[in-house]
């Protein structure tokens, strides 16, 4: 409290005023006061009271398809790895209370990035306690200040603090131009340090980077590469690896990241390397050594994944074809995609705007399917859109189903 100036003293302000710091969100509650007011559910407030399996969880009150979770190799329900996380939490307790260069690494955080290291074939894996934390780690320590960051403008909101918190000069460029791409490398000082981020599938729309063209881009120019692959893991490439596996240029990123919270079916992220350096990472990355590690059961439930993803051809054929027909089903009805065929886990469907998004969305919750609204900013070209993330485990009939249900609202809406 300021000297001389009391309490009592102090002016009662309740509106948007001058100094009040949540002024600037005005705009924000505004909206979600009108969507509330128009008699929608709160989109953005779901509780899942059960979870009965990877596709399926009650929800006010009835039983619920699940078709937002990002749960795409359905591993959360997993026997081996329900039971590799109940041994460990027998074994080791309920958490590590410490940062990983402290008392924070256990047997089990070594045995997790010895199975990464083993999924990738690569020398170095290191796991973080959030995918956030993995790209705000590993980007903002190896790209500061003089150095340059080339990146997409459509990247995942981790990448962009990743890049402000590391003080390095950031340069988008138009999303998955590799044109505009080159045009920004070719300013940049040939001295400097450069660094491209780009990513397999990015996640709003589900599209897919020509990472084959842009990495013999980034590489003609001396930058090293990262690939977040976050959306891929676990089921697009021949194992797995992801895009830059499926386009033959996994050996020419020098990063990938990733996350446990999608295919993995737990939390916690990652990044594995081939360069000779990469374990300085470990002393030098302040959101690694100022965190406490992932708890014993989360890192053993990770492992085993992690290892039964290795051998899971049929669960990835199973879950392309479930995209496929998704996506193919979603357009003879008449709805409009963010893009032209499948091209991965994700398919989203265009809305008119943010109004008529919330009714669709809550018009489906009603038929019994969960997806996600996704509304700007954090949509590409200020789009409202409902994304759905599918499942290995989702059955044909569920896909049908599905499909029906997209229609009934659609129609209810006015959507098609």
């Amino acid at each position: 409290m300021s000297e001389g100036i009391s309490q009592s003293d102090r002016p009662v302000t309740h509106d948007a005023e001058k100094g009040d710091l949540f002024s600037k969100f005005d705009p924000l509650i505004k909206q979600r006061e009108d969507l509330l007011e128009s008699g929608v559910e709160d989109p953005f407030n779901l509780v899942m009271e059960r979870v009965l399996s990877p596709t399926q969880a009650i929800c006010n009150g009835r039983e619920t398809i699940l078709l937002g979770t990002y749960n795409y190799m359905g591993m959360t329900f997993d026997p081996d790895v329900v039971a590799a996380g109940k041994q460990a939490l027998s074994d080791y307790g309920s958490g590590t209370t410490g940062s990983r260069v402290l008392n924070g690494t256990y047997q089990g955080h070594k045995e997790c990035e010895e199975a990464l290291k083993a999924f990738y074939g690569m020398d170095h894996a290191m796991v973080f306690s959030t995918g956030y934390q993995a790209n705000l780690g590993i980007i903002s320590t190896i790209a500061g200040k003089g150095d340059y960051i080339v990146l997409d403008i459509d990247s995942h909101a981790s990448i962009w603090d990743g890049c402000s918190l590391g003080n390095a000069e950031i340069v988008p460029f138009k999303h998955n131009d590799i044109d505009a791409m080159e045009k920004r490398l070719r300013r940049i000082p040939e001295e400097a340090g450069k660094l491209v981020v780009l990513e397999g599938v990015y996640s709003m729309l589900g599209d897919i980077a020509p990472l084959k063209e842009m990495i013999a881009v980034a590489k003609k120019y001396d930058a090293m590469v990262l690939v977040d692959e976050a959306h891929s893991m676990g089921f697009i490439g021949e194992n797995g690896r992801g895009v830059a596996e499926a386009q033959g240029v996994i050996d020419d990123v020098d990063f990938v990241i990733g996350t446990f919270s999608k295919s993995v079916g737990t939390v916690g992220g990652f990044c594995v390397s081939n360069h000779p350096k990469f374990e300085i990472m470990r002393l030098v990355c302040r959101p690694y050594v100022f965190t406490a590690s992932l708890p014993p059961s989360v890192v053993a439930t990770a492992a085993t994944s992690i290892r039964k993803l290795m051998h899971n051809a049929d669960k990835r054929k199973h879950l392309w074809d479930n995209s496929q027909r998704l996506h193919a089903g979603l357009k003879e009805r008449g709805f409009t995609l963010g893009t032209e065929e499948a091209q991965s886990a994700i398919v989203a469907v265009i809305m008119p705007d943010l109004e008529k998004g919330a009714a669709m969305w809550e018009a489906l919750l009603k038929e019994g399917l969960y997806v996600n609204l996704a509304r700007p900013p954090a949509t590409p070209a200020n789009m409202t859109l409902l994304r759905c993330s599918l499942c290995a485990e989702h059955s044909e009939e569920q896909v049908g189903t599905i499909l029906d249900m997209f229609e009934r609202a659609g129609k209810t809406v006015g959507i098609i």
